[in-house]
């Protein structure tokens, strides 16, 4: 077997980029691909190895977790016994995965998903299915199920189907024309082979703290059909046909997948620990919906002609901030709860990436820019819907009460540093802008409006506190935090959600800064100087979508049309963004896929499409 820089290879093949490489067991990020179904999720290797899954949910224990420890993590894999090279997409318009390995002899292609289900049918919980077709010759193929549960794994047999049980959780692994299952220590294998014409099916279902269905493979083929049409049926009523419209439909599937059906909240990413630096310490886990991303968030589901999922989300966000009203956390819960304590776990860590976090800490911190965030929310839920519940109203109005006694504090800002809190920029921006849409909505008659004077005069000392001590006429920009002269990419948030207490030239100068220190070619950094963390990090994909969308909207659209079409260039080969990208290397980083970079993705792309029209008029 070969290698190429110490990547060992899981199949040969002519084309570099049909290979998939692996370092000690770990795939190189890009090469995942994800499914989902509404409630949880699993990453997918190009080389056919279900690498992550979380159980029953997607913030749940991980029972295949080998992208953090291929040793001890887990996995599914199914793939050729042969030499091979691999192409892949996704089924037009779904989150289905099709995988097709291509040999000396023959072509076999795998269709990935975690089916979705209707209240109507006795169906198990949870469902992996991975159906195998032989397209042409004939294909060997292989395949292994590690199940790691936290409390111990158990194999046995039930009506002669493998059943791996750990407390009340047990899941079966189902083989229809796929070979023999054979239980060895904690793992089911099998080995067949598939000439052109033949189909066989594996599926593995899950229950937690509920019995375990064993299907049949006539409903579990009817189940992958249904999946395909529920997906495609739903895209194809979204609304977006300007530029970019593959990446576009591409990132508001991913948005899709990252709802949580049972509560209407968003993920920011499907994984945890995924490392921002190789062997680095900033591994965070992301399973869990920050308000952060609340604008971007009900923008794109407005935006895109998805009312259903706009409005679920934004009364999750009503619920579950009226938890810690009129203090908003940085991040809440899937089921809406604001307890994430954060612990570490016994793995190695992806490639040796320490420590292995779940949980996040940062739900702690004081992060002032989040109410500006909730407020432009809100802002957008009531132009689109027309008004606002009477409850919700009186809270935003003791919102913006808060904001004005609050805003003069230091904070952790939007980027959760973990050293002393400063009096960041980007934090004041929102700060004004929370009170800007408060005075507009008690204009409005939306909400009560006797504090609106208040209002006024806080927003008016938040920008004289910018303007005078967070712009730097050095820097010829805006700087991260007042009195200070590094930069930070997240001041670019202020003018895309309406920041007007400056003179505009300050903001257009700004972003030909950030463009020119923080950017090189299409990356952009998030911020220079310290914060509390050693070594350092990729460049930030959303910030430079950030960047394309400020330009188009401060008159710069040919710059911003380059721009973003390098961008879109930067996704892996089935469409999905981490976090972060290597730009040395190109190497995806950080969690993925990462909800942030599709969603300013989406942002941009809108943005740029709507200027183009314009100019074109």
């Amino acid at each position: 077997m070969g290698s190429i820089s110490g990547w060992a290879e899981t199949g040969t093949a002519p084309d570099p980029s049909a290979r998939c490489l692996r370092l000690a067991g770990y795939a190189p990020l890009r090469e995942y691909a994800v499914i989902g179904d509404g409630r949880t999720a699993a990453l997918v290797a190009r080389d056919g190895a279900v690498d992550w899954l979380c159980l029953p949910d997607l913030d749940s224990p991980a029972v295949f977790g080998a992208v953090l420890d291929a040793v001890r993590g887990g996995r599914f894999t199914l793939a050729p016994s042969v030499p091979y090279r691999t192409e892949r997409r996704y089924v037009p318009g779904t989150n289905v995965l099709e995988t097709t390995f291509v040999t000396a002899d023959g072509t076999a292609r795998v269709t990935d998903a975690l089916t979705l289900h209707d209240d109507t049918t006795l169906t198990p919980m949870r469902e992996l299915l991975r159906r195998v077709d032989g397209l042409s010759g004939s294909v060997p193929l292989a395949w292994s199920v590690e199940p790691r549960f936290g409390h111990g794994t158990r194999l046995a047999r039930r009506s002669d189907v493998p059943v791996a049980t750990a407390g009340r959780d047990a899941l079966a692994v189902c083989a229809w024309e796929a070979g023999e299952p054979m239980c060895d220590g904690d793992a089911v294998s099998g080995r067949f082979e598939l000439v052109g014409g033949q189909r066989a099916l594996l599926a593995m279902p899950f229950a937690h703290q509920e019995p375990l269905v064993l299907p049949a493979r006539s409903e579990c083929e009817a189940r992958l059909e249904a999946t395909c049409t529920a997906w495609q049926s739903w895209a194809q009523d979204r609304l977006y046909t300007g530029r970019w419209q593959q990446a576009v439909m591409r990132s508001l599937l991913v948005l899709k997948l990252l709802v949580y059906a049972p509560s209407g909240a968003v993920a920011a990413a499907v994984t945890s620990s995924l490392p921002e630096e190789i062997g680095g310490e900033r591994n965070w886990d992301y399973r869990f919906s920050w308000v952060r991303d609340s604008a971007f968030t009900l923008a794109a589901f407005l935006r895109l002609g998805c009312p259903a999922e706009a409005h679920a989300y934004f009364w999750w966000l009503m619920h579950a901030s009226q938890l810690t009203h009129p203090a908003l956390n940085v991040l809440y819960r899937l089921d809406g709860g604001h307890h994430t304590p954060e612990k570490t776990l016994p793995w190695e860590g992806y490639r040796g990436s320490r420590p292995v976090r779940v949980g996040n800490a940062a739900v702690g911190q004081v992060q002032l820019d989040t109410y500006g965030e909730l407020m432009q929310t809100a802002w957008l839920y009531a132009q689109a819907m027309g008004g606002l519940d009477a409850d919700v109203a009186r809270r935003l109005a003791e919102l913006a009460d808060l904001v004005c006694t609050t805003w003069q504090q230091p904070d952790a800002g939007l980027w959760e540093v973990r050293s002393t809190p400063r009096h960041f920029t980007q934090s004041k921006m929102m700060c004004w802008v929370a009170l800007h849409r408060a005075a507009d909505f008690a204009e409005r008659g939306l909400i009560p409006d006797r504090h609106v004077p208040r209002w006024h005069s806080a927003r008016d000392a938040i920008a004289a506190f910018i303007e005078t001590r967070c712009f730097s006429h050095r820097r010829n920009s805006y700087v991260r935090a007042a009195d200070g002269d590094d930069l930070d990419a997240a001041v670019l948030l202020g003018h895309l959600y309406g920041y007007g207490g400056g003179d505009h030239h300050r903001m257009r100068a700004t972003i030909s800064t950030l463009a020119r220190q923080l950017g090189h070619g299409p990356y952009v950094d998030r911020y220079s100087g310290e914060d509390g963390l050693t070594g350092g990090e990729g460049a930030f994909l959303a910030c430079s979508f950030w960047l394309a969308e400020a330009l188009a909207r401060t008159g710069r659209l040919p710059q911003a049309i380059d721009l973003m079409d390098e961008l879109v260039g930067l996704a892996n080969d089935v469409g999905l963004y981490s976090e972060e990208i290597d730009p040395a290397t190109g190497d995806f980083l950080g969690n993925l896929p990462q909800g942030l970079s599709h969603l300013a993705l989406i942002s941009a792309a809108c943005a740029i499409t709507a200027a183009s029209e314009d100019a074109a008029r």
